[in-house]
């Protein structure tokens, strides 16, 4: 077991681009089951996405979605587009909720001016790029809320608004809540999104 593990690791190195990539090379990249692809300044940057971690990510969109309006909706894994020129940068958020033509058609790719809320779950490979590294390029990229959820433990949310280029808190949930974001009102169950289901 151990020696094919480490032989599929020498094979993705190996095979691992020696160079930026475009936009075009990104999406030509085959897709990989259980991990979260992105590209930064060109670079490809790869990392595992646990059980827990998707789980609450696809709950989550699943909660949202029924109280959405037409032409608004909350998409899971779809690649956002922060910078397209070269060296492109492509983030694929948890859960975004978008709206105008993106949200009405569920599309695959979208842009900032898009993106009504940008979601993140924190699992323990995002701790830094969700806390820092994506709260400074979501804020540049003028994305007005940014959602922080962190799993470990009890449940917990915190959300921020941008206010002059900068995200400030807006406020920190657990349990059953009610947010507001623009104008709409979503009830949540957080302590739903990674509970196991029980056995009658």
């Amino acid at each position: 077991m151990v020696r094919s593990s480490s032989a599929e690791t020498v094979k993705v190195v190996v095979s691992w681009p020696d160079h930026l990539l475009t936009l075009a090379e990104w999406s030509a990249l085959p897709n990989e089951r259980g991990s979260c692809r992105e590209l930064v300044d060109g670079v490809l940057l790869v990392a595992p996405q646990p059980p827990r971690h998707q789980l609450a990510v696809w709950r989550l969109a699943a909660q949202l979605e029924p109280a959405l309006p037409r032409r608004v909706a909350a998409l899971a894994r779809v690649e956002l587009v922060i910078e397209e020129t070269h060296p492109p940068t492509v983030r694929v958020p948890d859960v975004l909720v978008v709206g105008g033509a993106a949200g009405a058609a569920h599309a695959t790719r979208v842009y900032p001016p898009d993106v009504l809320a940008a979601i993140e779950i924190v699992s323990p490979g995002s701790r830094r790029t969700d806390r820092i590294m994506k709260f400074t390029e979501y804020a540049e990229a003028g994305i007005e809320h940014y959602w922080l959820l962190e799993t470990d433990g009890s449940v917990r949310l915190t959300t921020f608004g941008l206010r002059d280029g900068r995200y400030e808190t807006t406020g920190t949930y657990t349990g059953q809540v009610t947010l507001e974001l623009d104008g709409m009102v979503l009830p949540l169950d957080l302590d739903a999104l990674t509970a196991l289901r029980t056995t009658a």
